[in-house]
């Protein structure tokens, strides 16, 4: 598990490892400006085997000290570097102007490096900013736009980038926040700026902002650096906001079967269909749940569509459910023991009948789609019948209808840092909802109502866009109702779930359409031993 950390905790862990006396503030930017020319040698290795030349843009802030160490460390490699300082030397803070001494020679400005013309570099570092950056970059937005139209947009290829400099940030790209992945933007009125890097490298932990929004867009490809504060992990105030971490599979040991167990020791899960010709993503949502490894799934459909249906099923059981008495019927066998509603459920009053029997009975359940559709106009209404065994799983759509007022905040121009980020918004979901909400998205974010927080970030390596296919959604759900169907928690389930299903796609590859993966699950499950 591999922890995100905002903005805030990174300082109070740098400042609780300081003030111990075990490490020192320029030591930390030492190690810093080290590892972003690791960083840089491991990338590009024709970068180290000769001299070059080199462009490092200091900020006013302790980002711009890392730059110094950077240069200085260039420079003692046989490099050609020019500095450039966005401000006066004599105002830096007192460590990178410790190093600004140490690098030993008077920067130029940065207008003069953006009014110069025909400059050449085989390196650009942006150490404008980082991680602290708090408002919208001022007077810089020529600038970044300039760096930034040298990269095409495409994904980031192995080797030195041909024809133009390599661009690297330090910490974060310039002008993009470090909680939100959001460009801080002084309003619609002008284009927010952030330079887009090939590389950044961060330290200790990555940032939120590294995976959402378009934080993977800007800033290339990701490495982060150890720089010595393992041990301070823990030292973080009370009153700072929970970690959240990228997601990853429970304990192989809850996913796995034990020899001597049998069908009913790993649960039996519901799925309720729609009416005839729109049972598809029922059945979609119950291969999954079965595939995952819950013991006996059995859809639930209205009259019309059992006949299309029982064509359809073979392992997956099949009875009558159209309505919130069927259902009532159905629940009076204890051992359907997770429920999963939504996918191709319709909409209406036979939905929110569904509904509100399947919370009722106090079933771990998965309401998705249609089901959380169904409450648009009311939202409180479902809000007052969940408990804390469900999980929500919207889509951008869903979620500002269900939550209008926090997509709305999500979605308003990002003035100032920290900025709402998607962490916030599915945080402050959850604790209105008072259970688990899966925001589905690239960044997908999962959190439950005390704030413990997940990202399954399908970006950088993770990369999956074969994903963005009609009915994924839908096997989602399936994974997390079978998961909950064997015992998992709603927060466990939903994290594992995500995480299988990006696997299942990485793994099968381009032209992935949703009934291929639950069939791509059982080679994943060989590949983690199980």
């Amino acid at each position: 598990m591999r922890d995100l950390l905002t903005s805030a905790q990174m300082r109070a862990i740098e400042q609780a490892a300081i003030g111990s006396g075990a490490v020192t503030g320029l030591e930390l930017m030492e190690r810093a400006g080290r590892g972003v020319v690791e960083a840089v040698f491991e990338e590009w290795p024709e970068l180290a085997q000769a001299p070059q030349r080199a462009v490092v843009l200091c900020g006013p802030g302790n980002n711009g000290g890392d730059g110094f160490v950077i240069a200085r460390l260039l420079k003692e490699w046989g490099w050609e570097v020019e500095v450039f300082l966005q401000g006066e030397p004599e105002r830096l803070p007192p460590d990178a102007k410790a190093n600004f001494e140490r690098w030993g020679s008077r920067p130029g400005s940065i207008e003069e490096f953006e009014t110069r013309e025909g400059w050449q570099a085989d390196l650009v570092v942006d150490a404008l900013f980082g991680t602290g950056l708090a408002r919208p970059v001022q007077g810089l937005g020529n600038l970044l736009r300039e760096l930034s139209g040298l990269r095409d947009g495409s994904p980031v290829a192995p080797g030195r980038p041909r024809g133009r400099p390599a661009i690297v940030a330090v910490d974060m790209p310039s002008g993009l926040c470090a909680d939100s992945g959001r460009v801080l933007s002084h309003g619609e009125a002008q284009a927010p700026s952030a330079l887009s890097a090939d590389l950044t490298v961060t330290f200790h932990r990555p940032k939120p902002g590294h995976f959402l929004a378009g934080g993977p867009h800007q800033c290339g490809k990701l490495v982060c650096k150890d720089i010595g504060l393992s041990s301070w992990q823990k030292i973080l105030p009370p009153e700072a906001s929970p970690i959240c971490h990228l997601a990853a599979p429970g304990p192989l040991s809850r996913i796995a079967k034990a020899g001597d167990s049998h069908k009913y020791s790993h649960g039996h899960a519901l799925v309720l269909s729609g009416p005839k010709a729109r049972s598809g993503a029922a059945r979609l949502a119950a291969r999954g749940a079965l595939r995952v490894g819950a013991g006996l799934v059995t859809v639930g459909a209205p009259k019309s569509a059992l006949e299309e249906c029982a064509a359809q099923l073979t392992a997956i059981m099949l009875r009558r459910c159209g309505s919130g008495a069927d259902l009532e019927e159905l629940l009076e066998d204890t051992r359907l023991n997770a429920l999963c509603l939504g996918p191709g459920l319709g909409l209406g009053g036979e939905a929110r009948d569904l509904v509100e029997h399947a919370l009722q009975s106090g079933r771990p359940c998965v309401l998705d789609a249609d089901a959380l559709t169904a409450f648009a106009e009311r939202p409180e209404e479902l809000f007052e019948m969940l408990h804390g065994d469900c999980v929500l799983t919207p889509h951008g759509g869903e979620f500002a209808r269900l939550f209008p007022d926090i997509a709305e905040n999500l979605q308003a121009p990002a003035s100032e840092g920290p900025a709402c980020s998607k962490l916030d918004a599915t945080r402050a979901a959850a604790a209105r909802a008072g259970c688990v909400v899966l925001f589905k998205g690239a960044d997908t974010v999962i959190a439950e109502a005390s704030g413990c927080a997940a990202v399954n970030a399908a970006q950088y390596e993770r990369a999956a866009p074969w994903l963005a296919t009609a009915g994924t959604g839908d096997v989602l759900s399936g994974f997390i109702a079978g998961l909950m169907a064997r015992g998992l928690a709603p927060m466990e389930a939903a994290e594992t779930a995500a995480w299988l299903h990006l696997e299942c796609a990485l793994k099968f590859g381009p032209g992935l359409i949703a009934e291929d993966l639950p069939e791509t699950l059982p080679a994943v499950f060989r590949d983690l031993g199980l």
